[in-house]
Formats: C-alpha cells, sequence, structure tokens
C-alpha cells in the first residue's frame, strides 16, 4: 500500500477508533443492533484462545493479533481485514494491547443466503493471481469496506434509521467483498453445484453431527463427491484432512466444558463423541501441548 493510502487509511481510522471506545468502555465482544454487526475490544494480552470461527468478515482497527487457522499462521493487525468463506478452526493470541492502548475491532456475519443471491447476480471479476487457493483471505482493509463499516458503526447513534440504512448497508459489504481479491473463493463456497460448495455443505454437516462417527467415503457421498476429490478440496480450503477438522471440533468443545461448565475429563471425553479416554488423553495432549486436567489448570491460572 503506498503512503498516500496509507495516510488516508489513518485518517479514517482515527475517529472509528473514537467511536469504538465509547461504544465499548470495557473489553469484551458488544452485538449492536444491527443484525450481525459486532464490535470488540481486548484490553490485555491473553493467553491463546480456541474458538471455531463462522462466515464473517473482521477489520482490525488497532492493535496486532496472532492467529493459527486450520494449520496455517497468520500475524496481523491495524489496516487487515480477514475473511473467511466457511467455519473454520482457529487459535488467538492478542499481542500487546493495554488498558491505555487496546485491540479494537468490527465485524460483520456473513449472509450465506445474501452472498449466493449476489454471486449469481454479479459477473466475477477479472482473474488477478491473488485470490486466495483456501476459505479464507488477509489483505489490506480496501477503504471502500472501511467507509462502510464506519456507516454501520455511525448508525449506532441513529437507532430509528437501523432498519432502512443497515441492510442496506450490510448488501454492499457483501458486494464489496465479492468483486475484490476475496471474492472467487466467497463463490466457489455459496454457489450451488461446485466443489467449494459441496465441501461446504460437508463442513455444515460435521459442525452438526461432530459427536458421531465418520468415514470420509460416507461423508463425501452425502456430498456427491469421489472420495479422492473430496478430500483434496476439504484440505484446500481448511488446510485440514476431514477427520483432523472432525478432532478438533470435539476437542475445542471438550475443552470448553471444562474450562466453561467445569465438567471432569472424563465425562468431557465421551460428551464430544469418544470411546476411549486414552485415545482423547493423547489427541488432547498433541493438540494442545498437555494433558486436559493440566492444560484447564493452567489455562484457568492464566486467565486470573
Amino acid at each position: 500500500m503506498g503512503q498516500d493510502n496509507q495516510t488516508g487509511f489513518e485518517n479514517k481510522n482515527d475517529p472509528i477508533k473514537e467511536k469504538l471506545l465509547k461504544w465499548l468502555p470495557e473489553s469484551g465482544e458488544y452485538q449492536t443492533p444491527v443484525n450481525g454487526f459486532f464490535l470488540f475490544r481486548k484490553n490485555e494480552c491473553e493467553c491463546p484462545e480456541n474458538c471455531f470461527y463462522e462466515p464473517a468478515v473482521g477489520v482490525i482497527i488497532q492493535g496486532q493479533k496472532h492467529s493459527y487457522i486450520g494449520s496455517r499462521e497468520y500475524r496481523y493487525g491495524e489496516g487487515y481485514c480477514l475473511v473467511n468463506g466457511i467455519d473454520l478452526p482457529a487459535k488467538n493470541t492478542i499481542l500487546d494491547a493495554t488498558p491505555d492502548n487496546p485491540f479494537l475491532g468490527m465485524g460483520i456475519r456473513l449472509d450465506k443466503s445474501l452472498t449466493t443471491q449476489l454471486a449469481a447476480e454479479i459477473p466475477p471479476p477479472p482473474k488477478t493471481g491473488d485470490e486466495p487457493d483456501c476459505g479464507l483471505s488477509l489483505t489490506r482493509t480496501d477503504p471502500d469496506i472501511l467507509d462502510a463499516f464506519a456507516r454501520l458503526l455511525d448508525l449506532l447513534e441513529k437507532p430509528e434509521q437501523i432498519p432502512v440504512m443497515a441492510p442496506m448497508i450490510l448488501r454492499e459489504i457483501h458486494y464489496r467483498l465479492l468483486i475484490g481479491p476475496q471474492g472467487s473463493f466467497l463463490r466457489t463456497v455459496n454457489t450451488f453445484g461446485t466443489q467449494g460448495n459441496q465441501v461446504a455443505q460437508a463442513i455444515s454437516w460435521l459442525r452438526n453431527n461432530y459427536k458421531e462417527p465418520v468415514q470420509v467415503d460416507e461423508l463425501a457421498k452425502k456430498v456427491n463427491m469421489a472420495t479422492s476429490t473430496f478430500h483434496r478440496h476439504f484440505k484446500q480450503l481448511t488446510s485440514l484432512s476431514p477427520l483432523q477438522f472432525q478432532k478438533r471440533l470435539r476437542l475445542y468443545e471438550a475443552q470448553r466444558l471444562m474450562l466453561v461448565e467445569n465438567e471432569y475429563a472424563a465425562n468431557a471425553c465421551m460428551a464430544v463423541g469418544y470411546e476411549s479416554p486414552t485415545q482423547f488423553n493423547r489427541e488432547y495432549k498433541r493438540l494442545f501441548g498437555e494433558p486436559p486436567s493440566r492444560n484447564i489448570n493452567k489455562v484457568r491460572e492464566l486467565r486470573m
């Protein structure tokens, strides 16, 4: 990005920071009255947080973040836009945040129906060679997308305008994503009949049925794909094999059950579909670096 463009971004960014600090006096995530539009603030560096990203676009306004998404590693911050078109496992760490200089950002959850509709109406842009080959895209924030986010933020001061104006701005953001570098993979996972969309259907099935035993060939049949083709495209989009993806689903949920609902490891193991505690302990340690009980105690200590 050139110096003029960067200066333009900073000029737009400063007033957005002030408004976010107003709406986010404390650390946390704020679900706004605009459906699907959320704001987030972190006041300190925390232990890595495991989660599953839903299809969404996030704009970082201040601060730095280190993420493992699938098996890929990313470090990004102010001025960057992360777009994910499918559900993806992630481990995030906020870097260098303080109460006086917090991590700030905005995001919207992508509407699959709207994306599908617009993808059918809008001709695809010419290929540039910059299109991502997986289910997410990390780029500098397009000034037009930042401007649309700023207008959504402004609507919070005018709640009577939200029912009319918010759907138009949300539609604009979806449109601008589809005509930008993210458009190619958003189209493929939201256009019926494409291999990307078939993989997206399989991911949805796994999210809803992660406790069930999975045979990759049977899962491929569910979405009408040959097993080898399905496996290749699944890994291309998610950076994980279908079985690795299911393991992340199970293990992240098991960790949540132990952390949030105070379940014992043996109960969490069975609750997420494992039949063998030994296998559960082995795979948990492989992913998190420690056996379940030790990991949960350490995470609790770090969060105190």
